[in-house]
């Protein structure tokens, strides 16, 4: 959308975000970045972000414009698609999500939980390229990706270009899902230990009893 700005008489005319999904990864993550520090530099940073206004006349912007500013960029916030979308399109590639998380691998679990712990905003393409990968095959809804091989580089460089709202919505799919397993994981860990400490037993015990001479 359109934003215009009268300064010296003069009426300039600037773009605006449409909608939220216009937002990629990569300016969301700046933004994320923007909310711990002053108001003043968050709203600064934003409307930088999401606009082609200078810095330098976002600077001199009077208060009540920005207050209108901001006021517009949460309402296409608020309007954003919560609904998870698990195939999507960057560059000609199609990306799907992982198909059945409760057939996530023990590696793939490993990453994401680093990733999370050493920072979601800083780790949120590397974290979106473990669950979503080049699909190989598709019919219909249906279809299958890659496997998994740990090597994030070249997908999480290309996933800044996704959009925020599909990433939201699966980083809050994922948190349910995770929330689960860190649940669940460490029990079934603890009753396989169990499990492989009786087999070993049972491996190498002394046969009882007398033997036949």
């Amino acid at each position: 959308m359109k934003v215009k700005i009268k300064k010296e008489g003069k009426t300039e005319s600037f773009n605006l975000i449409n909608s939220w999904s216009d937002v990629t990864l990569e300016a969301w993550v700046k933004l994320i970045d923007k909310e711990t520090g002053s108001k003043t530099e968050e709203a600064e940073e934003t409307i930088a972000v999401l606009s082609d206004i200078p810095k330098k006349l976002i600077k001199e912007l009077q208060l009540r414009d920005v207050a209108i500013i901001m006021s517009k960029i949460a309402e296409l916030q608020s309007e954003q698609d919560t609904v998870l979308k698990k195939v999507f399109e960057i560059d000609g590639v199609e990306y799907g999500m992982h198909p059945n998380l409760d057939d996530i691998t023990l590696g793939e679990y490993a990453d994401l939980e680093t990733f999370i712990k050493n920072g979601i905003e800083d780790n949120m393409p590397e974290i979106m390229a473990v669950l979503f990968r080049p699909i190989t095959e598709r019919n219909g809804s249906a279809y299958t990706i890659g496997a998994y091989d740990g090597n994030l580089t070249i997908r999480a460089e290309q996933f800044k270009k996704m959009s925020a709202e599909q990433v939201q919505s699966a980083l809050v799919f994922f948190w349910h899902l995770g929330n689960g397993c860190l649940k669940i994981l460490p029990s079934y860990l603890m009753a396989r230990a169990e499990e492989m400490k009786k087999e070993l037993q049972t491996k190498t015990l002394p046969n009882d009893g007398a033997g036949s001479e």
